[in-house]
């Protein structure tokens, strides 16, 4: 992108349906949409300079890192590789730390608080795709934010659907699949994820 990222998002929001859509919590068509394929790219492709020079140039990472994240807070620390749709839409909080193969797919909001561990090969899944067959076709989706809250520990390889809450200081074993709203305080591990016992104390 040419201009700001953030004086882009404004002028594509003037003029798409689908961006205004997305940002509104409607469904979008992301396939027939200039605009939300002009930010992914966008993302997608900073997001690979940021993993190609990381380990030569690690403060120039960081700063197209959070030029793409501007919701990312202090002392957010990261390891490569991250691919991430859409920057705009991601807040971080203060002090989280996220581990190699970071993935967020899809434009609903993403909400990760502040000192949070996330494990290696985590993915957080937004969109939601129509499941009546002419709809599918055509390429309707409907995003829903994801919101994990402060101090939540992420196991590796851990994927978050769409829709869901993650509770304050939580744990989410390795390789769970959380589908449904985790409470805050609780050791939760599964295929579906469901809480197994309290936090110790």
């Amino acid at each position: 992108m040419t201009q700001n990222r953030t004086e882009r998002f404004e002028a594509l929001l003037a003029e798409d349906v689908d961006l205004q859509r997305l940002v509104a919590g409607d469904w979008i068509r992301y396939r027939t949409s200039p605009a939300l394929q002009e930010l992914t790219w966008d993302a997608h492709a900073t997001c690979t300079t940021i993993n190609r020079i990381y380990y030569d140039n690690q403060a120039e990472a960081e700063r197209l890192f959070h030029e793409l994240i501007p919701g990312a807070g202090e002392g957010v620390d990261f390891r490569p590789p991250v691919m991430i749709d859409y920057g705009a839409r991601l807040v971080i909080g203060d002090r989280t730390f996220i581990n190699a193969d970071f993935l967020v797919i899809g434009g609903g909001t993403v909400t990760i608080g502040s000192d949070c561990l996330i494990g290696p090969r985590c993915g957080i899944y937004t969109p939601n795709h129509a499941q009546d067959i002419p709809r599918r076709l055509d390429g309707w989706e409907l995003p829903e934010p994801v919101t994990i809250g402060n101090n939540v520990w992420l196991g590796g390889s851990v994927t978050i659907t769409p829709g869901v809450t993650i509770g304050d200081n939580s744990i989410i074993g390795a390789g769970s699949v959380v589908t449904k709203d985790i409470p805050a305080n609780v050791i939760a591990v599964g295929n579906p994820c469901r809480p197994v016992k309290p936090l110790p104390a």
